[in-house]
């Protein structure tokens, strides 16, 4: 029975356990050992990091031919027009790629906790909240979709990838689930058929350190 670990990347650290020169690493928050991250999150991005120790869980998760869903709440600046969303929804032309179609809306203003450094603001451009859901995850996939329609990224968190969500954990926090092999065979039957699946058994959850 496979171990899984959610964890919220803060801010500023980097997905890698060995050290950096200039950044705090996953070494500075996870003391469990032989794990690995099953995909990344970049250094100016928070929110959701799975890892695990397990080969076949790990390669289930980051595998992009699973097209498994990735939430993101995204503040942009500016405020999006029916044309801009309708742009990220159907798929935005980048550099070197076209991004598959994308799950767009508007959300409020999440409750989350603060960020540091702060978000810098321009006082007088206005910034709004979407909830962004791609099946890719490309570098920097999001900022640079958000940039090509004319909506700059000025925070960006996870909050979900598949089944698994954040639920409460802080910046710095984890928690550690038992994932079953009956779990890791309705994952994979329910991104055959485009369905988020479900989370896995945490029953054996142990707690953050």
């Amino acid at each position: 029975m496979p171990d899984l670990i959610l964890f919220n990347k803060p801010y500023g650290v980097i997905c890698q356990f060995s050290e950096h020169e200039r950044h705090p690493t996953l070494k500075n928050h996870i003391a469990i050992t032989d794990v690995y991250p099953a995909g990344r999150l970049d250094t100016d991005s928070e929110g959701l990091l799975l890892l695990t120790g397990d080969g076949h869980l790990q390669h289930s998760i980051s595998d992009p031919r699973w097209k498994l869903p990735k939430t993101y709440w995204v503040q942009v600046e500016g405020q999006a027009d029916e044309q801009q969303l309708a742009l990220l929804r159907q798929g935005v032309h980048l550099s070197d790629f076209t991004t598959r179609p994308a799950q767009v809306k508007r959300i409020p203003p999440p409750a989350l906790w603060p960020r540091h450094p702060p978000v810098r603001f321009r006082k007088t451009v206005a910034d709004e909240w979407l909830e962004i859901i791609i099946s890719e995850g490309k570098n920097r996939q999001v900022r640079r979709m958000t940039a090509k329609v004319g909506l700059p990224t000025l925070r960006l968190v996870r909050i979900a990838i598949g089944p698994w969500r954040l639920d409460g954990l802080q910046p710095g926090e984890l928690k550690q689930i038992s994932v079953t092999l009956e779990d890791l065979l309705q994952l994979q039957h329910a991104k055959r058929m485009n369905k988020p699946g479900v989370p896995g058994r945490t029953h054996a959850r142990k707690p953050s350190r």
